[in-house]
C-alpha cells in the first residue's frame, strides 16, 4: 500500500504512542474532529492524543488507503482498550505541503 509520508508517519507516532510526533504530522493551524470534538492547532491535538493514548492505548493497522488530488481516506484496524475493539475506523485526510491540515475520524 502507497501511503504518503505524513500518514506513515501518523500511524508509527500512533503505534509508539508518542504524541509529540502525532501532533507535529499537522500543520500549526491543522484540525482533527474525532470522537465528536474538533482540536485545533498541534497543542490541542497533542494534549488530545496524549490523553486518549493512557486511556485507550489505541493501535492501527493500515487496510486500505485512497486518495484524490490533495485529500485521502486510510480504512485502518483500531485496537485498545476501548469498547468494541478492535474497529475498523476512517481517517479522512485534507494534506497540503506534507502536513495534515485536517483530519476527521469515523467510524
Amino acid at each position: 500500500m502507497n501511503l504518503p509520508k505524513v500518514v506513515t508517519d501518523l500511524i508509527d507516532a500512533q503505534n509508539t504512542f508518542d504524541s509529540v510526533a502525532y501532533a507535529n504530522c499537522f500543520s500549526e493551524t491543522g484540525i482533527m474532529c474525532d470522537e465528536g470534538k474538533d482540536f485545533e492547532g498541534r497543542s490541542a491535538i497533542r494534549h488530545f492524543i496524549e490523553e486518549a493514548n493512557k486511556k485507550y492505548q489505541s493501535t492501527m493497522k493500515p487496510l486500505d488507503y485512497t486518495e484524490s488530488g490533495n485529500s485521502g481516506i486510510l480504512s485502518a484496524e483500531c485496537s485498545g482498550t476501548f469498547p468494541g475493539s478492535p474497529l475498523i475506523l476512517k481517517f479522512h485526510f485534507k494534506i497540503d505541503d506534507g502536513q495534515i491540515q485536517y483530519l476527521k475520524v469515523t467510524g
